[in-house]
Protein backbone atom coordinates (compact mmCIF):
# COMPACT_ATOMS: atom_id res chain seq x y z
CA UNK A 1 0.00 0.00 0.00
CA UNK A 2 1.17 3.11 -0.86
CA UNK A 3 2.40 6.40 1.99
CA UNK A 4 0.36 9.08 2.56
CA UNK A 5 -3.25 7.53 2.67
CA UNK A 6 -5.38 5.59 5.28
CA UNK A 7 -4.84 2.05 5.63
CA UNK A 8 -8.16 0.40 6.52
CA UNK A 9 -8.74 -3.31 7.32
CA UNK A 10 -12.14 -4.52 6.33
CA UNK A 11 -12.97 -7.81 7.98
CA UNK A 12 -13.33 -10.78 5.59
CA UNK A 13 -15.93 -13.26 6.25
CA UNK A 14 -19.36 -13.04 8.26
CA UNK A 15 -18.60 -9.45 9.51
CA UNK A 16 -17.82 -8.78 5.64
CA UNK A 17 -21.35 -7.82 3.93
CA UNK A 18 -22.44 -6.14 7.22
CA UNK A 19 -19.71 -3.46 7.23
CA UNK A 20 -19.43 -2.92 3.94
CA UNK A 21 -23.24 -1.96 3.94
CA UNK A 22 -22.44 0.40 7.01
CA UNK A 23 -19.85 2.35 4.92
CA UNK A 24 -22.06 2.23 2.07
CA UNK A 25 -24.78 4.13 3.82
CA UNK A 26 -22.03 6.63 5.53
CA UNK A 27 -20.65 7.57 2.52
CA UNK A 28 -18.26 5.36 1.08
CA UNK A 29 -18.87 2.41 -1.94
CA UNK A 30 -16.66 0.34 -1.48
CA UNK A 31 -16.49 -3.05 -4.09
CA UNK A 32 -14.84 -6.02 -3.63
CA UNK A 33 -13.44 -8.71 -5.85
CA UNK A 34 -13.36 -12.79 -4.83
CA UNK A 35 -10.02 -12.87 -6.51
CA UNK A 36 -8.50 -9.52 -4.57
CA UNK A 37 -7.94 -8.99 -1.02
CA UNK A 38 -7.31 -5.46 -1.91
CA UNK A 39 -11.35 -3.89 -1.88
CA UNK A 40 -11.36 -0.18 -4.11
CA UNK A 41 -13.25 2.41 -1.97
CA UNK A 42 -14.41 5.82 -3.82
CA UNK A 43 -12.17 7.94 -1.08
CA UNK A 44 -9.42 9.09 -3.00
CA UNK A 45 -7.35 9.15 0.77
CA UNK A 46 -8.09 5.57 1.41
CA UNK A 47 -6.75 1.76 1.38
CA UNK A 48 -8.46 -0.93 2.00
CA UNK A 49 -7.49 -4.42 2.92
CA UNK A 50 -9.57 -7.35 3.26
CA UNK A 51 -8.25 -9.21 6.82
CA UNK A 52 -10.30 -12.12 8.82
CA UNK A 53 -11.61 -10.37 12.27
CA UNK A 54 -9.47 -12.83 14.26
CA UNK A 55 -5.91 -11.66 12.74
CA UNK A 56 -7.25 -7.95 12.32
CA UNK A 57 -6.03 -6.66 15.91
CA UNK A 58 -2.65 -8.39 15.28
CA UNK A 59 -2.10 -6.36 11.96
CA UNK A 60 -3.15 -3.38 13.30
CA UNK A 61 -0.48 -3.32 16.03
CA UNK A 62 1.96 -3.89 14.26
CA UNK A 63 1.00 -1.18 11.69
CA UNK A 64 0.37 -3.34 8.43
CA UNK A 65 -2.96 -1.47 8.82
CA UNK A 66 -3.43 2.51 10.13
CA UNK A 67 -7.38 1.33 11.62
CA UNK A 68 -9.39 -1.39 11.33
CA UNK A 69 -13.06 -3.02 12.40
CA UNK A 70 -13.16 -6.56 14.52
CA UNK A 71 -14.86 -7.42 17.49
CA UNK A 72 -13.88 -6.50 20.99
CA UNK A 73 -13.32 -10.26 21.53
CA UNK A 74 -10.67 -10.98 18.93
CA UNK A 75 -8.67 -7.43 20.09
CA UNK A 76 -8.67 -9.26 24.10
CA UNK A 77 -8.21 -12.87 22.12
CA UNK A 78 -4.98 -11.54 20.96
CA UNK A 79 -3.77 -9.05 23.72
CA UNK A 80 -3.45 -6.72 21.13
CA UNK A 81 -2.23 -3.25 22.32
CA UNK A 82 -4.34 -0.83 20.04
CA UNK A 83 -6.29 2.31 20.05
CA UNK A 84 -10.19 1.75 20.54
CA UNK A 85 -11.37 4.60 18.56
CA UNK A 86 -14.95 4.15 18.71
CA UNK A 87 -17.56 1.23 19.47
CA UNK A 88 -19.81 -0.16 16.67
CA UNK A 89 -22.68 -2.29 17.90
CA UNK A 90 -23.61 -4.58 14.83
CA UNK A 91 -22.72 -8.17 13.81
CA UNK A 92 -23.31 -10.23 11.30
CA UNK A 93 -26.73 -10.90 11.95
CA UNK A 94 -28.18 -7.94 13.71
CA UNK A 95 -27.37 -4.67 15.68
CA UNK A 96 -26.29 -6.19 18.99
CA UNK A 97 -23.73 -7.07 21.11
CA UNK A 98 -23.11 -11.12 20.88
CA UNK A 99 -21.85 -13.19 23.50
CA UNK A 100 -19.44 -15.61 24.51
CA UNK A 101 -20.89 -18.38 26.35
CA UNK A 102 -19.87 -21.53 28.06
CA UNK A 103 -22.33 -24.36 27.07
CA UNK A 104 -22.49 -27.67 27.92
CA UNK A 105 -25.65 -30.61 27.57
CA UNK A 106 -28.47 -30.16 28.60
CA UNK A 107 -27.60 -33.69 30.79
CA UNK A 108 -24.64 -32.30 31.91
CA UNK A 109 -24.41 -32.16 35.59
CA UNK A 110 -21.92 -28.98 35.27
CA UNK A 111 -23.12 -25.87 36.93
CA UNK A 112 -20.10 -23.47 37.15
CA UNK A 113 -16.56 -22.89 35.46
CA UNK A 114 -15.76 -24.50 38.88
CA UNK A 115 -17.04 -28.01 37.60
CA UNK A 116 -15.18 -27.69 34.71
CA UNK A 117 -11.89 -29.39 36.96
CA UNK A 118 -9.90 -31.66 34.53
CA UNK A 119 -12.40 -31.44 31.87
CA UNK A 120 -12.36 -30.71 28.46
CA UNK A 121 -13.40 -27.31 26.61
CA UNK A 122 -13.40 -26.73 22.84
CA UNK A 123 -13.46 -23.06 21.55
CA UNK A 124 -12.02 -20.55 18.97
CA UNK A 125 -11.19 -18.01 21.52
CA UNK A 126 -8.38 -20.24 23.49
CA UNK A 127 -6.52 -17.89 24.64
CA UNK A 128 -8.96 -15.75 26.26
CA UNK A 129 -10.85 -18.98 27.78
CA UNK A 130 -7.79 -19.82 29.53
CA UNK A 131 -7.31 -16.62 31.24
CA UNK A 132 -10.68 -16.91 32.14
CA UNK A 133 -10.17 -20.70 33.74
CA UNK A 134 -7.17 -19.32 35.30
CA UNK A 135 -8.68 -16.65 37.16
CA UNK A 136 -11.63 -18.71 38.45
CA UNK A 137 -8.99 -21.47 39.56
CA UNK A 138 -9.82 -24.08 37.25
CA UNK A 139 -7.54 -26.21 35.18
CA UNK A 140 -8.80 -27.84 32.11
CA UNK A 141 -7.83 -28.57 29.08
CA UNK A 142 -8.94 -26.03 26.04
CA UNK A 143 -8.88 -26.99 22.29
CA UNK A 144 -8.82 -25.20 19.32
CA UNK A 145 -11.89 -25.79 17.46
CA UNK A 146 -11.53 -25.33 13.65
CA UNK A 147 -15.73 -25.04 13.41
CA UNK A 148 -19.05 -26.77 14.43
CA UNK A 149 -18.09 -26.21 17.86
CA UNK A 150 -22.15 -26.73 18.60
CA UNK A 151 -21.67 -30.80 18.26
CA UNK A 152 -18.40 -31.56 19.84
CA UNK A 153 -20.54 -32.33 23.56
CA UNK A 154 -20.32 -34.65 24.63
CA UNK A 155 -18.07 -36.94 22.63
CA UNK A 156 -15.12 -34.65 21.47
CA UNK A 157 -15.45 -31.86 24.37
CA UNK A 158 -17.39 -31.71 28.05
CA UNK A 159 -18.14 -27.88 27.56
CA UNK A 160 -17.76 -24.99 24.68
CA UNK A 161 -16.94 -21.92 24.78
CA UNK A 162 -18.91 -20.20 21.68
CA UNK A 163 -20.01 -16.77 20.19
CA UNK A 164 -24.15 -16.61 20.58
CA UNK A 165 -26.52 -13.75 19.49
CA UNK A 166 -30.30 -15.27 20.26
CA UNK A 167 -28.77 -18.34 22.10
CA UNK A 168 -31.27 -20.97 19.41
CA UNK A 169 -27.82 -22.60 17.94
CA UNK A 170 -27.31 -23.60 20.70
CA UNK A 171 -30.45 -24.67 22.05
CA UNK A 172 -30.94 -26.35 18.43
CA UNK A 173 -27.98 -28.83 19.68
CA UNK A 174 -29.35 -29.71 22.90
CA UNK A 175 -27.08 -27.14 24.75
CA UNK A 176 -27.51 -24.85 28.04
CA UNK A 177 -25.54 -21.51 29.26
CA UNK A 178 -23.30 -22.08 32.28
CA UNK A 179 -21.61 -18.74 32.23
CA UNK A 180 -21.38 -15.24 30.29
CA UNK A 181 -17.55 -14.98 29.44
CA UNK A 182 -17.98 -11.44 27.90
CA UNK A 183 -20.05 -9.28 25.58
CA UNK A 184 -18.71 -8.10 22.92
CA UNK A 185 -19.54 -5.82 19.87
CA UNK A 186 -17.63 -4.32 16.79
CA UNK A 187 -14.73 -1.58 17.13
CA UNK A 188 -12.82 1.00 15.09
CA UNK A 189 -9.51 -0.03 16.56
CA UNK A 190 -6.00 2.16 15.56
CA UNK A 191 -2.29 1.71 15.37
CA UNK A 192 -0.92 3.43 18.02
CA UNK A 193 1.93 5.42 15.93
CA UNK A 194 -1.00 6.18 13.64
CA UNK A 195 -3.33 7.69 15.96
CA UNK A 196 -0.41 10.26 16.85
CA UNK A 197 -0.47 11.02 13.51
CA UNK A 198 -2.25 14.84 13.10
CA UNK A 199 -3.59 13.42 9.65
CA UNK A 200 -4.39 10.30 10.00
CA UNK A 201 -6.11 10.98 13.30
CA UNK A 202 -8.45 13.44 11.74
CA UNK A 203 -9.35 11.17 8.94
CA UNK A 204 -9.90 8.53 11.19
CA UNK A 205 -12.23 10.30 13.35
CA UNK A 206 -13.87 11.53 10.54
CA UNK A 207 -15.16 8.29 9.29
CA UNK A 208 -15.71 7.36 13.09
CA UNK A 209 -18.01 10.01 12.94
CA UNK A 210 -19.70 8.85 9.47
CA UNK A 211 -20.26 5.15 10.74
CA UNK A 212 -21.64 5.86 14.15
CA UNK A 213 -24.00 8.28 12.18
CA UNK A 214 -25.38 5.65 9.93
CA UNK A 215 -25.36 2.91 12.64
CA UNK A 216 -27.90 5.52 14.70
CA UNK A 217 -29.65 5.97 11.49
CA UNK A 218 -30.70 2.34 10.93
CA UNK A 219 -34.27 1.66 11.75
CA UNK A 220 -35.19 5.16 11.83
CA UNK A 221 -37.02 7.38 9.43
CA UNK A 222 -37.74 11.34 9.33
CA UNK A 223 -41.29 12.36 9.38
CA UNK A 224 -42.09 16.05 7.90
CA UNK A 225 -45.45 17.70 8.54
CA UNK A 226 -47.41 20.94 8.19
CA UNK A 227 -49.34 22.06 11.20
CA UNK A 228 -51.94 25.24 11.82
CA UNK A 229 -50.88 26.47 15.09
CA UNK A 230 -54.26 26.00 16.57
CA UNK A 231 -53.59 22.04 16.09
CA UNK A 232 -49.83 22.07 17.77
CA UNK A 233 -50.04 21.06 20.68
CA UNK A 234 -52.36 18.24 19.90
CA UNK A 235 -50.00 17.13 16.90
CA UNK A 236 -47.22 17.38 19.88
CA UNK A 237 -49.05 15.16 21.86
CA UNK A 238 -48.64 12.40 19.74
CA UNK A 239 -45.53 13.16 18.35
CA UNK A 240 -42.42 10.86 19.68
CA UNK A 241 -38.79 12.92 19.14
CA UNK A 242 -35.18 12.01 18.99
CA UNK A 243 -34.88 15.15 20.96
CA UNK A 244 -38.07 17.86 20.40
CA UNK A 245 -39.07 18.19 17.04
CA UNK A 246 -37.46 21.08 14.70
CA UNK A 247 -40.80 23.79 14.20
CA UNK A 248 -40.53 26.19 11.41
CA UNK A 249 -42.23 29.08 10.60
CA UNK A 250 -43.96 29.25 7.03
CA UNK A 251 -44.95 31.75 4.69
CA UNK A 252 -48.39 31.76 5.90
CA UNK A 253 -47.82 32.88 9.58
CA UNK A 254 -50.93 30.64 10.80
CA UNK A 255 -48.70 26.94 9.96
CA UNK A 256 -45.90 25.63 11.26
CA UNK A 257 -43.80 22.69 9.84
CA UNK A 258 -42.72 20.41 11.29
CA UNK A 259 -39.46 17.70 11.17
CA UNK A 260 -38.55 14.82 13.65
CA UNK A 261 -37.32 11.45 13.68
CA UNK A 262 -38.58 7.81 14.60
CA UNK A 263 -37.96 4.61 14.84
CA UNK A 264 -39.41 3.17 11.90
CA UNK A 265 -41.84 0.52 13.45
CA UNK A 266 -44.16 3.02 14.83
CA UNK A 267 -44.49 4.98 12.44
CA UNK A 268 -48.03 3.13 10.79
CA UNK A 269 -49.16 3.67 14.37
CA UNK A 270 -48.23 7.28 14.68
CA UNK A 271 -49.03 9.01 10.97
CA UNK A 272 -53.09 8.43 11.53
CA UNK A 273 -53.09 9.80 14.78
CA UNK A 274 -51.29 12.84 13.36
CA UNK A 275 -54.03 13.48 11.22
CA UNK A 276 -56.37 12.80 13.40
CA UNK A 277 -54.68 15.73 15.39
CA UNK A 278 -54.75 18.16 12.57
CA UNK A 279 -51.32 17.53 10.92
CA UNK A 280 -51.38 17.72 6.66
CA UNK A 281 -48.78 17.34 4.49
CA UNK A 282 -47.25 14.45 5.82
CA UNK A 283 -43.93 12.93 4.25
CA UNK A 284 -41.72 10.09 5.50
CA UNK A 285 -38.16 9.98 4.38
CA UNK A 286 -35.07 7.65 4.54
CA UNK A 287 -32.11 8.63 6.98
CA UNK A 288 -28.80 7.10 6.03
CA UNK A 289 -27.29 9.16 8.90
CA UNK A 290 -28.16 10.73 12.33
CA UNK A 291 -24.81 13.17 13.55
CA UNK A 292 -25.18 14.10 16.67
Amino acid sequence: MSAGKLKLGIPKGSLETATIDIFRRAGFNISTSSRSYFPSIDDDEIECMLIRAQEMARYVEDGVLDVGLTGRDWVLETDSQVVTVSDLVYSKQSFRKVRWVLAVPESSPVQSVKDLEGKIIATELVAFTKRYLAENGVTAKVEFSWGATEVKPPDLADAIVEVTETGSSLRANKLRIVETLMESNTQLIANKAAWADDWKRRKMEDVKMLLEGAIAALGKVGLLLNVHRDDLTRVLGVLPALKNPTVSPLADGDWVALNTILDETTVRRIIPRLKEAGAQGIVEYPLNKIVM
